[in-house]
């Protein structure tokens, strides 16, 4: 920064907000930091007593505060979101799709570490267009270029965030349990699923409902992956109980299994499976059926915007895996979804 006669500016990048105060009429910059002084400003300048002001002063070695949040939004930036334009060495970028956003927490924890930038991303989960994902600047008003250097470097190529939108979905499902099959009970299971579903824009294409019998359960996993169905949810008869026969049925369909079991409450009973080219076959346990939040909430999206959930992912879900099923439910900003 230098310190120079306001007259003499013109031309120059001021290195702060100037406020401008009239009583009982307003209170707040008149010029912004960043702001190159123009020969009309002058007058507006000294009508605020300014005869002195700080400008930037330009060299090869240092970025202005703007130039350097512009390189932190490359580092983040990717398909399907929108950056605004710096206000107060800030940049801050939008959803321009519903879908899952996610975060490479490693790298962004590297580039956080390094000292005078900073990046704030919400919390991985399901955003609507418009949403804001994260907000970036630096510390101070100038910074070394071997800084944001570094930070490219710990950061790698590819984008820290990504955003990736939910595709049209079709799912066959499959209602398990002797006591609907018979019509002891009322399926209480299958609204629930579809109100889920219906968040993301899938639809069911096709329901049956089956004794516990693994066999039919696994023709029926088989025929619905024949006709095509870009997802296939079994209900009901997921415990370790003798009678409960759908995890069977599932690992007989020939899908690799990527966990059976999750460190989430509720929603222990869960399982994940794929098939070879890539399409869920889950199985839900009961508490989706009358619990508001559980497991598949924290799945569903990953599977809706065709983002492939790892065990080692649903692992990680041990911490914040515990939906307290409150009141007013605030899903998805709420710790429940913090580990995703």
């Amino acid at each position: 920064m230098k310190l120079m006669k306001t007259q003499d500016a013109v031309g120059q990048v001021l290195c702060h907000d100037i406020t401008q105060i009239i009583p009982g009429v307003k209170k707040g910059p008149v010029f912004k930091k960043g702001h190159v002084i123009a020969p009309e400003d002058v007058s507006v300048l000294l009508s605020v007593g300014k005869e002195h002001v700080y400008i930037w002063e330009m060299g090869e070695q240092r970025l202005h505060e703007d130039e350097a949040a512009a390189v932190l939004r490359d580092l983040c930036i990717g398909p399907h979101m929108a950056a605004g334009v710096p206000s107060e060495g800030k940049i801050e970028l939008t959803a321009q799709a519903d879908g899952l956003f996610t975060v490479d927490r490693r790298r962004l924890l590297a580039v956080n570490s390094l000292g005078q930038m900073m990046i704030a991303a919400r919390h991985p989960g399901p955003v609507k267009a418009g949403d804001k994902l994260a907000g970036m600047r630096v510390i101070p008003l100038v910074i070394e270029r071997e800084k944001m250097d570094a930070a490219r470097a710990v950061a790698g190529d590819e984008p820290l965030l990504a955003l990736a939108p939910y595709a049209p979905t079709t799912v066959g499902l499959i209602t398990t349990g002797s006591e609907v099959y018979h019509g002891r009970i009322r399926d209480s299971f299958t609204p629930v699923v579809q109100g889920k579903l219906a968040e993301y824009g899938a639809r069911v294409s096709r329901q049956v409902v089956l004794d516990d019998d693994p066999a039919a359960i696994t023709a029926a996993i088989r025929a619905f992956l024949s006709e095509g169905v870009d997802m296939v949810l079994c209900t009901g008869g997921m415990s370790v109980d003798p009678d409960d026969r759908t995890p069977l049925a599932i690992r007989n369909a020939g899908v690799q299994v990527v966990s059976y079991g999750a460190p989430v409450l509720p929603g222990a009973m869960f399982l994940l499976s794929y098939t070879a080219d890539g399409r869920p076959v889950c199985g839900l346990p009961g508490c989706v059926m009358y619990a508001r939040r559980t497991v598949f909430d924290l799945v569903l999206p990953y599977l809706m915007a065709r983002v492939p959930v790892t065990a080692g992912q649903m692992a990680a879900w041990g911490t914040g895996g515990l939906c307290l099923n409150c009141p007013v439910c605030t899903w998805p900003n709420c710790g429940f979804g913090k580990g995703m």
